[in-house]
């Protein structure tokens, strides 16, 4: 694990020797993205009934992104990687006081404090969907709807830190930290670009999930027309008995 003396050397670059770089890869940003929307949805859907089909759809989506997410943390692009982001306990401690002084340290990937973040939250999203999928299931008793809504209000406490903090650091830094994770550009010296954006996984992964939505959407609009047709025939059925009465 890297510590906070390579930041110290990124802190004390010249603007000359700095520039706008291509730093998230395609994948990372698409699936922060689509991340927080399913979230978002499942959260605000959760106690509404006839919306359940969205927000499971929302949970199982989430439960592909994470698990995408972990293995493009090991085999994903430079910065992608957890080897390359995850730090001792000591370096966010100092990066977080860093951050109060005013004066924090700069990294091109993500800093200390936003990678304990991420993994929080992949943790949580972890937990949160496996207990949906469980509880949904019928694979447990009552305490599995209580582990799921606990771990789903602690990721939002989470996420609203992560949120908090990226604005936080964005100020700090004069970096807007929003606008990078949508381009997938930061500061830097041109030797630490990624050389490719893997586009072509990110393609693979959007029309993935976009196919699964489609299924969704098709199977439970062909399951409702199914249950109008059969209701419509049971009218018509108890309509010709009284007829014939």
């Amino acid at each position: 694990m890297s510590d906070l003396s390579t930041s110290q050397s990124d802190t004390e670059r010249t603007e000359s020797s700095t520039k706008k770089i291509q730093i998230w890869d395609a994948p990372v940003r698409l699936s922060h993205w689509l991340m927080a929307i399913c979230f978002t949805v499942a959260y605000v859907t959760a106690e509404v009934d006839s919306l359940r089909l969205l927000h499971i759809s929302m949970g199982y989506t989430m439960l592909f992104l994470i698990c995408f997410r972990l293995v493009w943390g090991f085999i994903g692009s430079r910065y992608a990687r957890f080897s390359e982001f995850i730090r001792s306990p000591a370096a966010v401690i100092r990066y977080l006081r860093s951050m109060i002084s005013g004066h924090p340290a700069h990294f091109t990937g993500h800093n200390p404090a936003g990678a304990m973040a991420i993994i929080a939250m992949l943790c949580l999203g972890l937990i949160v969907t496996m207990s949906g999928y469980a509880h949904y299931n019928e694979l447990g008793g009552e305490w599995l709807e209580e582990a799921h809504e606990i771990a789903a209000s602690m990721m939002l406490v989470v996420v609203g830190i992560h949120i908090a903090g990226v604005l936080l650091a964005s100020y700090l830094h004069r970096e807007n930290l929003v606008r990078s994770m949508i381009g997938g550009r930061k500061q830097g010296e041109q030797k630490q670009a990624i050389p490719t954006t893997w586009r072509s996984v990110a393609a693979i992964l959007l029309l993935t999930v976009l196919g699964f939505w489609i299924y969704q959407w098709s199977t439970a609009t062909s399951a409702q027309n199914l249950e109008m047709t059969q209701s419509s025939k049971e009218r018509t059925d108890k309509d010709k008995d009284h007829d014939g009465d």
